[in-house]
Order: structure tokens, then sequence, then C-alpha cells
């Protein structure tokens, strides 16, 4: 028998959301049948389609906000929508394990009238949601953040196993959400070698100027492109740079006021924002560009979450900024060059002095790039996938449940 599974994402439609479907593409190389639930989103608006042998079901969403009553409605709906949409895959196509992505740390809730019926559920945590409510609401504990974290441990507590994006979320796994160490299975976000050999670079992108300064990645509060147009400033005003041009690809929530920022700034000239770019496209900026930036302020949050777009610039051999984050510097090691945490003009000093030294930027991106090939790449992180997905069948199996080979 064909071992099935069902995917669940409520943040991101599929498959853009390049996780999941990088699981989703390793699962089916491996035999699975795989089913997704995501969000229309991003142009991503048919509500049944398949893609390379993956059945994808899409329901409407209802963009928060930022208000937590906007939240409440959204997560609803979508809730509402996801449990509707798994009694319809299980009907169409049979699930055997249901993989849940965070956020939010909600989506445990449908998934238990099917795990009376015997269905494994792996939580694949890719954020940590009460770190992420205090980076954008720093000090305002209260019955929110309380609530995130009753929910985070409820799903932790209900799920058969936990997968993690890197070793700090594995300690708050095996910590607060009191999981043993078998059960829990670190698969970072790392790109595959396919992707990392077919990027090419562009210099139209360079909009005629000698160097390129990207960052790709979300749109969030919590994301720094504030820093970053700051630091884009001080190139300018502090340091006499007129040599560069900013490229900024991504979308999110803070996107028209970052644009507006920039303005307000006088950098507007010096910065494009692209919105949402493919991936190759995404990959064609960072092939580019001289120097990449990670601006992420120093947070509960940024400490302990890995950041994908670090991974993404190492993997394309292009030494990048950052400040002092400890996943970050666990990752790059000497691949990066770290400003003082939270000291946005040394953010823009280290700027200047990476773009003024080419050979430090080469042996940093050589660094970054092998370290990535030796254990950051997808093809490692899929093989522990594969024992994670092994165990729950196995569980299964344990409970008396018809397990296929």
């Amino acid at each position: 028998m064909i071992r099935r599974v069902l995917i669940i994402v409520e943040n991101m439609s599929v498959p853009l959301d390049r996780r999941v479907w990088r699981e989703c593409l390793a699962l089916r190389e491996a035999g699975y049948q795989v089913s997704v639930i995501s969000p229309m989103a991003f142009g991503m608006l048919k509500p049944r389609e398949t893609i390379e042998g993956v059945s994808i079901y899409r329901f409407p969403t209802w963009q928060a906000s930022g208000s937590a009553f906007s939240y409440l409605i959204e997560y609803s709906v979508a809730l509402v929508c996801s449990f509707a949409l798994m009694w319809v895959v299980w009907l169409r196509e049979g699930f055997d394990v249901i993989q849940i992505c965070n956020p939010p740390d909600l989506l445990i809730l449908p998934t238990m009238p099917f795990k009376l019926l015997g269905k494994a559920v792996i939580f694949d945590q890719h954020d940590l949601s009460p770190e992420i409510y205090q980076a954008q609401n720093p000090g305002k504990p209260g019955f929110v953040e309380r609530s995130l974290l009753f929910f985070e441990k409820l799903t932790y507590s209900l799920s058969d196993l936990v997968l993690v994006v890197n070793e700090s979320c594995k300690k708050v796994a095996l910590g607060r959400g009191e999981r043993k160490e078998e059960d829990v299975f670190i698969v970072r976000n790392g790109p595959t070698l396919k992707s990392i050999r077919s990027a090419r670079a562009n210099p139209l992108l360079k909009k005629g100027m000698k160097y390129l300064l990207s960052y790709v990645g979300m749109m969030g509060p919590q994301d720094g492109i504030d820093v970053l147009l700051r630091a884009t400033r001080d190139l300018r005003s502090v340091h006499g740079r007129k040599d560069f041009h900013v490229r900024i690809v991504g979308d999110g929530t803070v996107l028209q006021q970052m644009k507006e920022l920039a303005a307000q700034l006088g950098v507007s000239d010096l910065v494009t924002f692209t919105g949402f770019l493919d991936y190759d496209q995404v990959l064609e900026t960072i092939a580019t560009a001289e120097v990449c930036l990670c601006p992420d302020p120093k947070t509960p949050l940024s400490d302990k979450c890995s950041l994908v777009k670090s991974i993404e610039y190492m993997s394309l051999g292009r030494a990048f900024v950052a400040f002092d984050l400890e996943e970050v510097h666990l990752a790059a090691g000497d691949a990066a060059i770290y400003a003082t945490p939270n000291d946005e003009p040394d953010f823009a000093r280290k700027i200047d002095y990476l773009l003024d030294n080419e050979e430090l930027r080469s042996a940093m991106g050589n660094r970054g790039r092998e370290r990535v090939l030796q254990r950051l790449a997808w093809e490692h992180s899929k093989q522990t996938l594969y024992a994670a997905y092994d165990k729950a069948f196995e569980t299964r199996a344990a409970e008396g449940e018809e397990v296929p080979e």
C-alpha cells in the first residue's frame, strides 16, 4: 500500500512556501501520496490543482490587518476551511499522517477527529509564535502571549512527532514543549543543490552602479527593513558612497510602510522594492549582489530562529552582514560579518567595510558555500524528513493501525 500524507499550511500558499514544497517533492520522490491544504495567496487562486504529482486544495483567506480581532477572523476562517477540506481529502484520496505547519499553533484543533480515527500528526514548527508576538509587542505580556504559549504547548503535547528548523528550536521543543529527544527532528530550510547550480547573475539589476546590495525575504515588523533603509541613508550621507544600489525582494505587511519610509529618508532613488518574485528571480538577485543583508534586529525570536535568507546567501557564495544573532552565527560562522546587536550605525559601517574588501568578500563567500554544500543543503535535511516519517508510520503500527509498506 502507498503511504498517504496530508500537509496543512495557513500562512503561505503552496507551492510558494519553499520549505513545504521541498518537503512535498521529497516525499513524492520517496513514493508517498501527498495532498496539501493551503490558502489562496500571491496569485495561487485555483481551489484545486495537481502540480508535479502533489494534490493541492486551497481555501479563500481573510487577510489580517494587524489587530487582534483581524487575526481572530483570519484564523477562524482558516480553521473552518481547513477542517472542511480535510474531510474532502479524506474521502477523495485518504491520508495516514497529517503534517501541520505553523504559524499559527492552532492547526492541531481540526486534526482531533482524525487522531481519534488513528491518524498520526507531525508538527512542523516553522516559527516560535510566542517569540513573534514578543518581537512585535515588546514589554506587553498578557492574555495574548499566554494564549500563544498554551496553544503551542497543546500542539506539542498532541502531536506524535515534531520537526524543527534548527538546534535552538529543538531546545525549545525539548524544554517548554517537554518532548523527548527521539521525537524531535531537525529539518533545515536549505536550498537544493539544483537551485544553487542553476542561479545566474544579471548585471542589469545594479541600475548602472558598481555594487548591488540585496535583501530577500518576508517583510514584517520584526524583519528590520527599516534598519536596512537607515543603513542605506548612512552609506550615502555618512560614508559618502555613491556607487551602490539596493534591491529588496519580498512582500509582507510593512511593504507599503517601508516604501514611505524610504521616501522620508530620501533614499528612494537608491532602492528597488520588487515585491514578490518567483524563486529563480530571487536567486538571480542574490547571485548579482556583492553584499547581502540580514538586518533582523536581535530579539528572543531572531536569536532562536534560522534566517532562511542567510543560508540562501551562503549557497551562492555571497558574503553578508548581519547583527550577531545566535542561530545565524551557528549556521554561518566566519562566512558573515557581524554588527554589534541593534547598533544601526555599526551595521552601515560593516556594509561599507565589506564593499571595500573584495578579497574578504570572496573568501567569506567561498566558506559559506562550502558550509551549505557540506551540511545545510536540502539534500541533507530530506534524509531527516524521511526518518521522521518512517517513525510516524511505525507509531501508527504500534497503535494497531494498518501501516502501508
